[in-house]
């Protein structure tokens, strides 16, 4: 049985994200094919600086909110990645570059993934931009 409120987490982290000005902010709906998380939520900051501000903010975010601490934080050395560990739900934040080495989206491509735009509301339903996503990926290969 899926839990509705790991969906309810992951916009929340989302949109915490964008209140830092993350952009491409994309949900990645796990819950048929993996049992260690629920959702990837990816993002991009425009430089390593603002990678970790946007986690910085997100985990104080939260805790305002009432959760916990990530479980785990990690990062590479340059900070051009970061991860915050909640446990259902994963936050991915990449620098430009690193989101399009690691291709993380690509990775998880058959899976409902949603697009979380900047005023707070949704780009389509999960799934929505798989044709897109399929399309894209295509015209890459």
């Amino acid at each position: 049985m899926q839990n509705p409120d790991t969906a309810a987490l992951a916009r929340t982290l989302a949109k915490t994200a964008i209140e830092k000005l993350a952009t491409d902010v994309r949900l990645v709906d796990l819950r048929e094919i993996v049992s260690y998380t629920d959702f990837f939520v990816v993002c991009t900051g425009s430089n390593s600086r603002q990678t970790k501000a946007i986690a910085d903010h997100v985990i104080d975010r939260m805790r305002e909110l009432g959760h916990h601490k990530p479980r785990r934080r990690e990062s590479d050395v340059d900070g051009t990645w970061l991860l915050l560990d909640y446990v259902d739900v994963v936050l991915h934040v990449f620098t430009p570059e690193a989101r399009e080495f690691y291709r993380l989206e690509s990775l998880w491509g058959q899976v409902p993934q949603e697009t979380i735009v900047d005023d707070g509301t949704s780009a389509g339903a999960p799934g929505a931009s798989d044709a897109a996503d399929a399309a894209q990926q295509a015209a890459q290969a």
